[in-house]
């Protein structure tokens, strides 16, 4: 059986690459403790091979699975999940009160999706999403803990990235696996001033406020290490909090610059913004890449910052309209 690229990162956690675009844009990992496993995020539905080949090499079986825990629905995090379920006859998948509805019924999500992707697109990079049984999930609280043969992997609650994004906290190694929630670091990015963080205002939920309380609540845990989908480890969190919150409070700002500006060019205007400025973040932190190779690594993420940021603003400007 045929495994996707992984690499133990730390005492029993395995980051895993899951497929998408391109090497190195997208990880979810594996939790072992004993015998027992559990997935934090999922790729895609394309993913799901791999990911079970990984088990396989570790010389374990999909039954061994314990948990199954998207931090957010997001295809690239959660879009594997019936199939990884589906394999995976023990499991359990632990989700955001705000997810499961769309875990229940993903025909919202694949419609979503497509339209932010184009619908071919979607179909050749996400492939279809199936649904996951109400009694195989746990709508999990925030602060709830969940025992994995002894290792605990508490939930908590991180609204910003998303309304329905949890981070999952790993006691053993003191680390939070943050999905989206502490932002993206490339690691073709990292310069001798260390790993790059801009955040990622994918739609439909962007709202700077609550990420920056959440980033509050997460550094109240002194965690020691970040396990970012986007991508692998990060070491020193407290150290890089700083960027990311900059870097959210700049993205914002540079929306806001648009706003009331409702002709059509908003959206190219507002990608000329992103691109311009995460490009300059980039240089700025010593990252020295061609500027055409910068722009190729942040392709997706120009475009869909882009986006959601614009989603952002048509909502605030229907609340201001009444």
């Amino acid at each position: 059986m045929s495994h996707a690229p992984f690499e133990e990162i730390a005492e029993g956690i395995y980051c895993i690459e899951t497929g998408l675009y391109r090497h190195g844009l997208a990880a979810c990992y594996l939790v072992r403790s004993g015998e027992h496993l559990a997935f934090v995020d999922t790729g895609t539905a394309n993913s799901v091979p791999g990911l079970l080949g990984v088990i396989d090499a570790l010389g374990l079986t999909p039954e061994q699975v314990k948990y199954v825990m998207p931090t957010h629905v997001h295809l690239d995090h959660a879009g594997g999940s019936g199939q990884l379920m589906a394999a995976c006859a023990n499991a359990h998948l632990v989700i955001h009160p705000k997810g499961a509805p769309h875990m229940l019924d993903p025909s919202r999500l694949t419609a979503g999706a497509s339209a932010v992707y184009g619908e071919a697109a979607f179909s050749q990079d996400f492939g279809a999403l199936l649904p996951v049984a109400k009694e195989r999930m746990i709508v999990a609280e925030d602060g709830q803990a969940f025992d994995l043969n002894g290792r605990a992997l508490s939930f908590i609650d991180t609204p910003g990235h998303a309304n329905h994004h949890g981070c999952i906290f790993d006691a053993q190694s003191q680390g939070f696996f943050t999905g989206d929630t502490f932002g993206i670091a490339y690691r073709e990015f990292d310069t001798l001033n260390g790993p790059w963080l801009f955040a990622p205002t994918t739609p439909v939920a962007f709202d700077p406020k609550s990420w920056l309380k959440t980033l509050d609540k997460l550094m109240a845990f002194d965690p020691q290490v970040m396990y970012l989908t986007h991508y692998g480890r990060v070491d020193r969190p407290a150290d890089l909090v700083g960027d990311l919150r900059k870097s959210i409070r700049d993205l914002a700002e540079l929306a806001l610059a648009e706003e009331g500006k409702t002709d059509e060019a908003r959206h190219a205007r507002l990608k000329s913004a992103v691109t311009g400025h995460l490009m300059d973040s980039a240089r700025a932190h010593g990252v020295d890449l061609a500027d055409a190779r910068l722009l190729e690594l942040l392709g997706v993420d120009t475009e869909l910052n882009a986006q959601g940021l614009e989603v952002w603003l048509k909502r605030r400007e229907k609340r201001a309209a009444g």
